[in-house]
């Protein structure tokens, strides 16, 4: 019999890598279309109520918000009208170069801005209003 992981193992225990998220969507059919055009993301799987997307080493699972129950069990689930409650981030080598070909797509960027903690960052929302940073590091 195998003996049960110590939490010293780091290779059993660690809770440190981020391997999937869950947006909740209204329209389905828009997220997609979104995340297909603006990051380019290939489809991992799909079925009537959700689409999974490959970014790299992290699947976005875009779920209708019908479905959030599956996930969150008796948790509330937020409305679009309920503001943003988190931002993902994505660090690319050059934020203008990103922000003028999300432009020409059509995206409604804010930014980019340099920061104070040494980033160049500008922001967009997708159809169901989740935040979205990109950012690139500042020499």
């Amino acid at each position: 019999m195998d003996a049960a992981p110590r939490a010293t193992d780091v290779s059993a225990s660690s809770i440190t890598h981020v391997s999937a998220i869950s947006l909740f969507v209204e329209d389905l059919a828009a997220s997609k279309a979104f995340y297909a055009t603006v990051l380019d993301a290939p489809v991992a799987f799909e079925d009537a109520t959700s689409v999974a997307l490959k970014l790299d080493n992290l699947i976005v699972n875009l779920l209708q918000v019908d479905s959030a129950h599956e996930l969150v069990g008796e948790g509330n689930v937020g409305g679009r009208d309920a503001g943003a409650r988190f931002q993902l981030s994505i660090w690319v080598p050059d934020v203008d170069d990103v922000c003028a070909r999300l432009a020409t797509l059509g995206v409604t960027m804010t930014g980019p801005h340099d920061k104070p903690w040494g980033m160049r960052a500008a922001t967009f929302v997708d159809p169901a209003g989740n935040s979205w940073e990109v950012a690139q590091r500042l020499a």
